[in-house]
């Protein structure tokens, strides 16, 4: 039992570590996480209910998860091959693609949101 609770602990660390580290040195995740924070603080000005602050949650760990996965693709096909070669680049396309589907997504949800509470 000991062993297990000690694997998950060392888990935990390693998540911590690999958030620590996309905050830290990916401009991106840096700015959605940057985003996330500000929407935080505006929930609490105007007050937005609980279901509103699940729909919030969502979104913007959707967009975080995303783009985290769009950092790890372009960071495995760099790795694979470091010179510019035209399916690797369409790969880094698709990826960052996904994350335009998450960004535009989650922006439209949370215009509709927030749109009470502005007009």
């Amino acid at each position: 039992m000991i062993t297990f609770i000690n694997r998950r602990i060392k888990s935990l660390y390693y998540v911590l570590v690999g958030v620590w580290h996309l905050i830290r040195k990916e401009p991106p995740i840096f700015v959605h996480t940057f985003v996330t924070l500000l929407l935080f603080f505006v929930g609490f000005y105007f007050g937005i209910s609980r279901t509103e602050w699940m729909i919030q949650i969502l979104c913007c760990g959707i967009v975080l998860t995303i783009e985290s996965l769009n950092t790890a693709v372009e960071k495995i096909c760099d790795f694979i091959h470091p010179d510019y070669h035209k399916k690797i680049g369409t790969i880094k396309d698709i990826s960052a693609g996904a994350v335009g589907f998450a960004v535009g997504t989650a922006t439209i949800v949370l215009a509709i949101l927030y749109y009470p509470y502005f007009f």
